[in-house]
């Protein structure tokens, strides 16, 4: 069978080509009071390469912690950002949802209308 792209194993590639395409499309920052650690194009190829290694938030943190090749081809210069950042990200880039494999604190019920 044929595949219309090109298939990897590589967690770099992954990552490289998530970065990649997220600055095509998303703007750097979510708006102009955002604190700028990290980009959204950073935070998004986190969460890609999270999806890729079919780990939780806390499980994508450590392996960056661990690699250091993909924390410079992210350019993660200032260090790797908390899982709840990711979490947020999650939440505001994804827009589908939470996934399965989080360990986020499930957002609040909205309080009814007194």
């Amino acid at each position: 069978m044929k595949t219309l792209y090109p298939m990897t194993k590589s967690p770099r590639a992954v990552a490289r080509e998530a970065l990649r395409l997220a600055r095509r499309a998303l703007p750097a920052y979510s708006g102009p009071t955002s604190r700028k650690d990290y980009t959204q194009h950073q935070l998004f190829a986190i969460l890609a390469l999270k999806t890729f290694l079919k780990t939780d938030y806390r499980g994508v943190v450590q392996f960056l912690t661990d690699f250091s090749e993909i924390r410079d081809d992210l350019g993660l210069k200032g260090g790797v950002p908390h899982y709840s950042t990711l979490c947020y990200a999650a939440g505001r880039l994804l827009k589908k949802g939470r996934s399965s494999a989080s360990s986020c604190v499930p957002p609040r019920p909205l309080r009814a209308a007194a």
